[in-house]
Order: C-alpha cells, then structure tokens, then sequence
C-alpha cells in the first residue's frame, strides 16, 4: 500500500477589524457629507474613485479604504456623480443640511466588460488588476479551439506554442519555457501528473472536460509554486459548481477530425437545487493515426475517457463541495517508423477533489481551502511483431504516483495604504515509484509547504502596486528501483520567490503593467539521475547529480489599449536565470562510449537568458468585419559557458486574420507564417519556415437552449512542415495535412 502524505493541521486564524472613528468634519454654516463607495457585488469599499456634486466644482477621490468626504456644500437637494474605471457611473441624491455633517453610502456596480476580463488565476483577490498579459477562454471561444490536446488548442495563441509528440501528448510551451517551469492546474491546484517530465507523458483530462482556460504568460508562480517564471496554465471544470441554475442544464458536444479519423462526444448533466447542485459528465475520444503529405505517421492514434461526478452546498456564509474523476488514456508513440515496432502508453487516474469558501466577519473576512488528491499509474509497453503475426508485448517502464496539492487562502480587507489582499499556505507532496526493464531514474519522494502572501496598494486612482512573496521548504528524496538498488539521495532547500508589479491607467481605454519577479526551481528525479533509454521519448538520458538550484529573474512588460473598435496588446520580457538546466542534445562528435540506438540527451546547468515579446491586435472595420495580427518571438541564448543557442526554442511566428460575424452565423479564415529557425543548439537540427491557411464557418441557433456549430479547415494547402519543436525522433517526419475539423454543442 503506498503511502498518501496527509494534509493535517491547517489553523485558522482570526482578527476581529476595530471599528474606525468616522472622520470629524468641520461644521460652519455649511453642510458636510461624508461616507463610503461600495462595490454593490461584493460589499467591499472602492478606492480611488472619482465623485462630484453635480452643477458644482466641489468634488474629491475615495481614499484607500473607500471614504470619501465634501465639506462647505450649500443647503439643499444635491446629487452626487460617482464615477471609476471599471464600474457604471452612479448617481444619487441626497439633501444637504445647514449645519449638519451626514452620511450618505454609494454602491456602485461593475461594468460587464470588467467583469469578462478578469483571469482568476493572476490573482486570489480577483481585483481585475492585471500586471502581466493573460487571457481567458469560455464557451463558444474554447470550441472554436476544440482539438485533441490542449497542446494544439493553444498553438499560435500569443507566446504560446506546442511540445509535439503526436497529439496526445502535445503540451503547451510558453515564452520558450517547458517542463515545470510553466505549470499546468487543474482549478488551481497541480494535477498529479507527470506530463511536466517528458514529452511523451500527456495531460491528463480531455480538452472537451474544461469550462473555461486561462493563460497567464509571465511570472505567476508566486501564488502556485516557486519554480513558474514562464507562466501558468488554469483548466478549469464545473465539477465542483460554484454558480447554477435552478433545475436542470447541461452541455451536449460532438466533434469529428478527418486528419487522424477522430471522434469524440462529450455531455455534461447539472441539477441545481436553491441551497445545493449536483453535476456528472462523461467524454470519450478515439482517434486513428495522423495523415501528413508525405504519407501517414504511424503510432500516433489514442484513445481517452473522461469522467466526473461532483455536488455543491451553500449555507449562510459557507460554500463548497466535492467531486471525484476517472481518466483513462491508451495512446501510441511515434518510436520509430518501422511497422514492426511499437510503443504504446497506458494511463489510469483517479482523483478527488474539494472547494471550500466561507466569509465571515473581521479583517479576515474571506476563506478557501482547495485540494486535489490522486492516483496516476502509467505504463510504457514496447511491442514488437512475430513472426505468427501477433504482437509480443512487454512493460518496459512503469510509474505509480500518488499526490496531493492543497492550498488555504485568506483574504483580508483593505487595511491602511493596503487594498484587499491574501495570505496562503501550500502543501504538495508526492510518492513515485518507478520500475520496469528500462526505469531509467530511480522513484521520488517529494513534499514541500510554503507559505505566500499577495498584496496590492493602490498609489493613485489610475496606478496601483502588487508586491508579493513566497517561501518554500521543500524535501526530495530519491527511492530504490532494481536499476538503482543502492540509491539514497536526499536534498532539502529553503525557497523564496517573489513579485513586484506595477499596473497604470493612464487614459481611458489604456492600461500599462509590469513585473519584477524570481523564481526558484528545484532540480527533478529524471535531471539529476537519469541514465539509460527512455522509451517513449525515443532518447537516451544522461543526468547530473551535481546540478544546482535553478534560480530565475524576470522582468515583464505591457501595454494594452482597448476601445469599441480596437484592442491592442504589445508585451515583452527577459528572462536571465543561474544554473538553468539544459536538456540538449549530444552533438554526435562529442558521444560517448553508450550502447544504443537512440539519440544522446544530457541534462546539465549552465546561466542562460531568455527575451521576447508578442503582439495581438483586434480591430472592427465594421460592426460586423474583424481583422486580427499576431506575432511573437523568443531568443534563447546561454551565458555563461559561451553563448551557444538553447534547444527547443519556437522560431518567430506571425499571425492574420479576418472574420465577418452576420449574428447567427460567421465566416473567417487566417493565415500563419512561421519562419526557420537556424538558431539551434549544437547537435540540433535545423527547421524550415512554413506558412499554413486556415478557415472557419460557424453558425448559431437559439431554439431549447443555445446550439453551435463549427467548421473549421486548417492547412487548406496541405502544406509538408515541420514543427522545430517536435520530439519525434525522425525529425524528418512532416506534421498534419490538411484537416476538416466539424464541431457541435448544445447548451440547455
């Protein structure tokens, strides 16, 4: 039975908010007025927002907990004009009188724009606030995405580009940044699986399972781990609802691909009550293998179910509740291009999570304790044909992992200088345990906590500060295997990583932001002790038991204009790290004396440096015609030991396209050039640039609920590429052709 780190003794802890004085004002034969603005949604006061007596000059800003106060106004009926970026303007009346000091509250409501734009997972506060580029996707824009993977649903996404190994196991690559230097959650917490290690280890929930995607480019580790400075990825489900319907609703989809003869249907079933909701749902996907130019890849179809049940409760203050998923995925790998040989991957998961909010009175007014704990079993089956025609199977790697993830938040109201902000503790902790013929690294204990705490100041009505900080300790121990019976490595480190941002609106319509932050990685099983062929990834790996901490310091930038006709985001970073950990490939004048016929691949550490940028740009050249412009670049380079390039690194991408909307229905079409990419590490070959066309129809239908349907054509022009950041081992093999994707959903 193997052991499950429990998560025990979270104190909670309480301070009740001393009431303040109401400001004295000074009477004269005048009358005065004070009081607070409030955010009619969630109670909380609003600082820095702009109030005036209309038909007067007499007017003042909200200070930082929300108080406002006019002195000398003149007996009688007034009306008061309150307004702030990001909320309606509000008016409301009042009567003035002589030699009286009154109180008079203004609620005032969010603007719906505001409201679409905020991306939960850059902040625990969900101020709205950005100080790095983030997106969210939801609805009828995820299905636009619709695809196997979310490796290819994000591709050509601004900064975002795609790990390839067929499409299974594409896994998004931000800014250059892959493994554990992005995260990817599943509602905020980390998922358990171990698709951060390799390319060949998928992730695990179907894209057709999330209700909504936020990406976070830039360093947004502070909240979720210390080692994040490319970004964080946030899949998230209404397995746990937090917001339902009375009575019945759900979501109907199915979705057909002619590139690998995919299929897939999924369907989603809430029942809410007033005080409590329950919720299932159920995907399944089967594809064959994908078709290209030059003929088919084979090895590269799958098959995945996905599955949840889950319920909710609200009482009073108190929300939460819990659900339960089953993942099952049977993928193969393009090992070779040999018939005669194949490699196929068996994945189970079965996990347990829980959401628990409550607001209560105090400074602390405001709770959330998450958790997501499971159990993920893989194996790695190489296959070979004999001679009767039946297929000799053998288990040559296999990994049983048990995790938990949990974080408890704490918000605090606005105090002094301090706007409503939070503080966090952390556990994660996992056991893995490795074995097979070919367990090229021994198993991992892993556990650390942290304890975080997020903070925003708001210096003026049009520029707010956000510092921030997160300290880890962190344990990791290496477990005998039968490859490494004498195994018995630990390490202990004390982390910290931290956040200073600034957000500006200098304008209307224009918003500024920008970051310091560093980050702190610690070094995994498979780069420290890696020796021998993985078999799924088609490479021999070479670790380094001396390799150092991975230290990281990144600075970001944006700036971001949006009004009725256009909305532009131009954003750039660097990104300079100590000892980062490089896994490149063995140039062939340099191999050593090793027994396979895989290709060379060592792990080592060395200063390297990362800068880029990306630019998006929206613009309605009617109420009905959009045109969008993309692009985005990223150069890695070492220095320390020279300045040879880093491998895997996305070569510079442009985007374009144009879509008229008629209401009911839409047509679009967009095309993408992406240029070679001769800056390569030694031993890395280089790739061509390509340019691929692309188009979609789409067409909607409100009639018992909302339906959608989608036809999306990409590569139109069959086009032979390849993809620099392929994994396949014959870097020869061109990726899709040309692909009819059709799409449908019912919402009810």
């Amino acid at each position: 039975m193997k052991s499950l780190y429990i998560y025990i003794t979270i104190s909670l802890f309480s301070f009740s908010l001393l009431k303040a004085e109401s400001e004295q004002a000074r009477l004269s034969t005048d009358a005065n007025v004070f009081g607070h603005v409030i955010n009619a949604e969630t109670g909380d006061h609003v600082p820095f927002i702009n109030i005036l007596v209309e038909g007067t000059r007499i007017g003042t800003i909200t200070d930082a907990s929300g108080h406002y106060l006019l002195t000398n106004l003149p007996p009688g009926q007034h009306r008061l004009i309150v307004q702030g970026m990001g909320f309606e303007t509000t008016y409301k009346e009042f009567e003035a009188i002589e030699k009286m000091t009154k109180e008079v509250d203004v609620d005032v409501m969010p603007t719906a724009i505001a409201l679409q734009e905020v991306v939960f997972t850059a902040s625990p506060t969900r101020s709205g606030f950005r100080y790095q580029p983030d997106q969210a996707f939801v609805g009828e824009a995820l299905q636009r995405r619709s695809e196997a993977s979310f490796g290819e649903m994000l591709n050509y996404e601004p900064g975002v580009a795609m790990r390839s190994f067929g499409s299974a196991p594409a896994r998004p690559v931000i800014r250059g940044l892959d493994g554990d230097r992005i995260l990817i959650l599943q509602n905020g917490e980390r998922m358990g699986d171990i698709s951060e290690t390799s390319a060949d280890h998928s992730i695990t929930m179907d894209p057709l399972a999330a209700s909504r995607v936020e990406v976070v480019r830039g360093p947004a580790s502070l909240l979720y781990g210390s080692s994040a400075l490319g970004g964080v990825i946030n899949l998230m489900t209404t397995d746990i609802p937090e917001d339902w319907d009375m009575g019945h609703s759900g979501v109907l989809s199915a979705q057909g691909a002619t590139v690998n003869e995919m299929g897939a249907g999924f369907a989603r079933y809430t029942y809410g009550a007033e005080n409590n909701a329950f919720t299932g749902r159920f995907a399944y996907r089967q594809s064959g293998d994908i078709q290209t130019p030059d003929g088919v890849v084979p090895h590269t179809s799958m098959q995945n179910i996905d599955g949840a049940i889950g319920g909710s409760f609200r009482r009073d203050n108190f929300t939460g509740g819990l659900s339960g998923s089953f993942v099952q995925q049977h993928f193969m790998i393009p090992e070779s291009m040999d018939d005669d040989e194949k490699v196929e991957i068996q994945m189970q998961r079965i996990g347990v999570q829980g959401n628990f909010f409550r607001e209560r009175e105090g400074l602390f007014d405001r709770a959330q304790l998450r958790f997501n704990a499971g159990r993920m079993f893989q194996q790695e089956i190489e296959m070979e044909l004999e001679d009767d025609g039946s297929w000799d199977e053998d288990v040559e790697l296999e990994y049983d992992k048990y995790s938990l993830s949990s974080t408890l938040t704490m918000q605090h109201k606005p105090i002094g200088i301090v706007d409503r902000g939070a503080f966090g503790l952390n556990i994660y902790g996992h056991e893995m345990d490795v074995a097979g013929d070919e367990a090229y690294t021994p198993g991992e204990r892993r556990l650390s906590a942290a304890l975080f705490t997020f903070q925003e100041v708001p210096m003026t009505n049009r520029l707010r500060l956000q510092a921030g900080v997160r300290i880890d300790f962190q344990h990791t121990s290496a477990l005998s295997n039968e490859l490494f019976p004498d195994i018995s490595s630990s390490r202990n480190a004390l982390n910290y990583s931290g956040s200073m941002g600034l957000n500006y609106r200098p304008a209307t319509g224009w918003e500024i932001g920008a970051q310091l932050a560093r980050s702190h990685r610690n070094p995994t099983v498979e780069e420290l002790y890696a020796f021998g062929d993985h078999l799924g990834a088609g490479v021999f790996e070479i670790g380094d038991p001396d390799l150092k901490d991975e230290i990281g310091h990144g600075g970001d930038l944006f700036v971001n204009f949006r009004n009725e006709r256009m909305h532009v985001e131009l954003a750039g970073y660097v990104n300079h790290f100590l000892n980062f950990i490089i896994f490149r490939p063995v140039d062939p004048a340099e191999r050593p004396d090793i027994e396979t016929d895989y290709p060379i691949f060592a792990y080592e550490g060395d200063e390297a440096r990362l800068i880029g940028g990306e630019f998006s740009m929206k613009y309605m050249l009617t109420e009905k015609l959009s045109l969008n412009l993309g692009a985005d670049y990223v150069r890695g380079q070492r220095t320390g030991n020279g300045s040879d390039d880093l491998p895997f690194i996305p070569p510079f991408r442009m985007m374009a396209g144009a879509e008229y909307d008629f209401g009911s229905f839409w047509i679009g079409a967009r095309v993408q050039n992406v240029a070679k990419q001769d800056r390569v590490a030694a031993g890395e070959e280089v790739t061509d640039g390509y340019t691929l066309l692309g188009a979609q129809v789409g067409y909607r239908l409100n009639s018992r609920g909302r339906h959608v349907i989608i036809l999306r054509g990409e590569n139109l022009l069959d086009e032979s590429y390849r993809d620099h950041l392929s994994r396949i081992e014959d870097r020869n093999v061109s990726m899709p052709g040309r692909n009819i994707t059709l799409a449908y959903r019912w919402f009810f």
